[in-house]
């Protein structure tokens, strides 16, 4: 069986917790901030985990993360 491939851009964003949960960073944190409102900005701190559907998304392109 050969190899598969992990797609750079998914491991790059994505990790995985110590119960198995996917965990990633949130989005529209990086410029334009002073638009954004302070409460928002707030609320994105840190990492967060994703929902059953979109995680079983990303094990599609991480294939060695799943086991």
């Amino acid at each position: 069986m050969p190899k598969l491939k992990t797609k750079s851009g998914a491991k790059k964003r994505f990790g995985r917790t110590g119960t198995g949960k996917i965990k990633h960073n949130y989005a529209y944190k990086r410029h334009l901030l002073i638009n954004k409102d302070k409460q928002g900005k707030r609320k994105r701190r840190g990492t967060t985990t994703l929902e059953k559907g979109d995680s079983k998304l990303v094990l599609t392109y991480m294939p060695y993360l799943r086991g």
